[in-house]
């Protein structure tokens, strides 16, 4: 038995396919799904989907939104995400090298909308970087 997966972002049709086992980054913790997984709709968070095909774990890159569950279908709609195969390892360490720096800049305590969009910046490289491991 299998879950049918699609992964949705705006400009884009990132993933669909079946899988037998899907892990979400949900807003709360991690999402174990299985086929006849009780019904749920969950926010989604900066983190890195993971799918089993063939007993072969695949990984999605996502940054943030929302995903529905119904027993055997799983549809996740985000705000842009990346298969992690399609990731460039090097580029994505960059970018978190650059959001680093740009944290560093701020006070520890500071709350100012560009330390809190370097942090989601840092988010995602590290989400990217995980994902081109898989």
């Amino acid at each position: 038995m299998a879950i049918s997966l699609k992964v949705l972002a705006p400009n884009q049709n990132v993933y669909e396919g079946e899988a037998e086992e899907v892990i979400l980054p949900s807003t709360t913790g991690q999402i174990g799904i299985l086929p006849g997984h009780i019904s749920l709709v969950t926010a989604i968070d900066i983190g890195v989907l993971r799918l089993r095909i063939n007993s072969k774990w695949e990984s999605i890159a996502l940054m943030g939104g929302f995903a529905e569950i119904e027993s055997d279908e799983v549809i996740v709609l985000v705000n842009s995400a990346e298969v992690g195969s399609d990731i460039n390892f090097q580029k994505a360490e960059e970018a978190l090298n650059e959001a680093k720096k740009a944290i560093s800049k701020f006070a520890e305590n500071e709350k100012s909308p560009e330390k809190i969009k370097a942090i989601n910046e840092m988010s995602k490289a590290e989400a990217r970087i995980q994902a081109s491991k898989n």
